[in-house]
């Protein structure tokens, strides 16, 4: 387990970086760098955190949508079925 985390993190730092510019409310700006300055966090950090958690929260809803029209089985049918194959 610990080989693997070394490993991970090891990609992690080596991974080539993109530079990112974009305009944002002042507000907004602000808001990040005092909650920052306050948890002793890197603004860069933060921000592609944040970018990674909207992206999975993107993703997430697609398998949602996707899933929220596939057919549905009743749980004894499941249950019945898993019992004939001698699964349950």
């Amino acid at each position: 387990m610990v080989d693997n985390a070394i490993n991970w993190l090891i990609l992690v730092t080596i991974m080539p970086q993109k530079q990112l510019a974009t305009r944002i409310d002042a507000d907004v700006k602000k808001a990040v760098e005092d909650i920052c300055e306050i948890r002793g966090l890197k603004m860069n950090r933060f921000i592609e955190d944040a970018l990674v958690d909207k992206l999975e929260e993107l993703e997430d809803l697609e398998d949602l949508n996707r899933i929220r029209f596939e057919p549905t089985r009743p749980l004894e049918d499941v249950i019945k079925e898993l019992k004939l194959n001698g699964k349950l």
